[in-house]
């Protein structure tokens, strides 16, 4: 197969098999050592399209992006216990190794944000925050210093160990809120109280359940409400799940940026359509997001899928 040919792709999957063999994937040398390499063959711009992957190397990647994902929160959970310790954790936030980047990319996401909404957002969402929100607390921090944030995630502990960082500051402990919830359990009263939701880039790390959480976000969130994504662009796709304009439906796509610096995530700023723009003669393929004629008209993506053979 030519993509096995590949020289990038063979020191991917070089990597991964080492990955996937580690007994663990808490913060250690041999770990940190694989993923920095991971990361350093793919941060180079590279032409690359994962929907033209032959099967092998797709059912690949979707493992390398789980185990990636894995591997971050474990991650954050270290680094989260390692600040939690402290009396004033957000004045040592810098031990964080990839702090910088997150400053970066909050900078990124702000001006994005400025361009499509010009006054500062009165309440926001974050869904996926983890045990280190660092992209809340950036945002909150430096940019987006009145807004009220109301961080979402399924892990209890997760948003125990969060809140623990921001409840010394006399500012965030009163503009930072957690809770425990799946998104798509969280109701449409709720949601139209927000003027932007930003989703966390491993939240749906597979595309139905991208698609799927983008739904529930197009059926519930108040129109002209901004939604903001993290993608992958190039190579940086074995790393993070890529969020494309046609997997939004409901959403009007205002922005696409992809970085060429350190900063890994490429990022989508979208706004609620006034009316939700689901064409029910089509349907979206979950494995890769083709558009496909849908002459029975059913509901459920699932339901439509199941009543059709796509070879992709």
């Amino acid at each position: 197969m030519v993509c096995l040919r590949d020289p990038l792709i063979q020191k991917v999957c070089e990597l991964y098999e080492k990955i996937s063999k580690l007994d663990n994937l808490s913060p250690s040398k041999d770990v940190d050592t694989l993923f920095s390499q991971l990361v350093i063959t793919c941060i180079p711009p590279y032409p690359m399209d994962v929907n033209k992957l032959c099967t092998q190397i797709q059912d690949m990647r979707t493992n390398l992006i789980r185990l990636c994902g894995n591997a971050e929160g474990l991650l954050e959970k270290h680094y989260s216990t390692i600040l939690g310790s402290y009396e004033k954790p957000l004045q040592h936030l810098q031990l964080f190794p990839y702090y910088s980047n997150y400053l970066k990319l909050g900078g990124l996401e702000f001006d994005l944000l400025s361009k499509h909404c010009p006054t500062q957002p009165t309440r926001l969402a974050f869904v996926g925050s983890g045990p280190l929100p660092l992209t809340s607390i950036v945002l909150a921090s430096h940019h987006l210093t009145s807004t009220v944030f109301d961080n979402y995630d399924i892990d209890e502990s997760a948003n125990s160990m969060a809140s623990k960082l921001v409840e010394s500051h006399p500012d965030l402990s009163k503009r930072m809120n957690f809770y425990t919830n799946n998104i798509m359990n969280v109701s449409g009263e709720a949601l139209k109280n927000y003027d932007v939701v930003f989703l966390a880039a491993l939240v749906g790390m597979g595309i139905e359940e991208k698609m799927n959480v983008v739904e529930h976000l197009a059926k519930h969130m108040a129109p002209g409400a901004i939604l903001m994504l993290r993608s992958a662009h190039g190579a940086r796709a074995f790393l993070y799940p890529v969020v494309e304009p046609r997997h939004l439906q409901g959403f009007e796509v205002l922005s696409v940026f992809h970085p060429t610096d350190d900063v890994i995530n490429s990022v989508v700023v979208a706004r609620k359509c006034p009316k939700p723009s689901v064409d029910k003669s089509l349907i979206v393929c979950t494995k890769c997001g083709d558009q496909l004629f849908n002459p029975l008209g059913h509901k459920s993506l699932i339901e439509e899928l199941a009543v059709q053979e796509h070879l992709c």
